[in-house]
């Protein structure tokens, strides 16, 4: 009869003892320091860094949490790194301290990012109480990276108050920022397409507050966006929330970024009062569970000795149409041990 799994903490090496202390000590350029460095533990893919990392996460859960945790997501060319700037400037002029955890598409052939966030968020990146972290996103779906959950944590260890993930940005697949934030956000552009491009389902239904930037630019036709999708929300019917608010934004000028914010703060105070706010992280946490059970199987089942064995012959007798896919996912799973 096998032993029930350990609750207790896993003993944390002398250097990540060091780690979690910097990261739960003031703020500072130490502190910084071991928040880059721990993410960059969390991202690794060597086996001894991930039980390091684990041993570390579970050190840092009691001291998460506190953290208001946005997501952003919008196709290219919105202006998310431009509005999360304004947004962060404004944050961290009221006294937050803010974290952005940017992900960047990697490259299907190099598998290259150019992790330019900090560039284009060269303000915000300089000022003390702000930390902006991009990440490839690694082929991971749903527009985030495979580790953004554990970082999130982290920077809330770290005492950072608004925790912001921005997606790839790449359509209407990035679903995925919904499932780790409080808030998810979605911008979208006026003259941006009729009321059937407004009306695509996706990242749609799950936002709770959808922005339309570059109001400046035209300010007719943000009207007409903001109708367009007002409408199209309600013909959502009831997978979308009830009352979803459609608001004008300029990102460029500030306009609308401090009501934004407001907005955003209403909403997040009334989600704790009525309890939902932490019935969605428990959720959450255990879809998160569930993810990285999904992917540790995908893990074991490609280095499995008997599916690579026989997964070169199988893979060229689909490749050549000899044998059904279907057939072919169901003998290597029962060659899995």
């Amino acid at each position: 009869m096998q032993a029930a799994p350990s609750t207790e903490p896993a003993p944390l090496a002398p250097e990540d003892e060091a780690l979690r202390a910097a990261l739960l000590g003031p703020p500072g350029a130490r502190q910084r320091r071991a928040l880059a460095k721990a993410i960059t533990l969390i991202e690794s893919t060597r086996p001894e860094h991930r039980t390091r990392a684990d041993a570390l996460l579970d050190a840092l859960l009691p001291h998460t949490g506190g953290a208001l945790r946005l997501g952003i997501s919008g196709v290219p060319g919105v202006g998310k790194s431009t509005f999360i700037e304004a947004l962060g400037l404004h944050l961290v002029g009221a006294g937050h301290r803010v974290a952005v955890l940017a992900v960047d598409p990697s490259s299907s052939l190099s598998g290259g990012s150019i992790l330019g966030d900090k560039t284009r968020m060269e303000r915000l990146s300089t000022h003390e109480q702000a930390f902006i972290r991009p990440s490839p996103s690694g082929g991971t779906l749903g527009g985030v990276a495979e580790k953004t959950r554990e970082a999130i944590l982290v920077c809330e260890a770290a005492r950072h108050d608004v925790v912001i993930v921005e997606t790839v940005g790449v359509g209407q697949s990035e679903t995925a920022v919904a499932g780790m934030t409080d808030l998810f956000v979605l911008m979208q552009l006026p003259n941006a397409g009729d009321d059937l491009q407004a009306i695509k389902k996706g990242v749609m239904e799950l936002a709770d507050l959808v922005l339309v930037n570059k109001a400046d630019l035209d300010a007719d036709a943000t009207t007409r966006a903001q109708a367009q999708l007002t409408s199209a929300l309600r013909w959502l019917g009831p997978h979308a929330h009830a009352a979803v608010r459609v608001m004008p934004l300029s990102a460029l000028t500030g306009q609308g970024v401090a009501e934004f914010w407001q907005l955003a703060c209403e909403e997040h105070r009334q989600r704790q009062a009525a309890g939902t706010l932490h019935a969605r992280r428990h959720e959450q946490d255990e879809a998160w569970m569930w993810a990285r059970i999904e992917a540790g199987l995908r893990q074991r089942f490609r280095a499995d000795p008997a599916v690579r064995e026989v997964l070169p012959e199988i893979s060229t007798l689909v490749r050549a149409g000899r044998l059904a896919p279907s057939v072919a996912a169901r003998r290597l799973l029962e060659r899995m041990r």
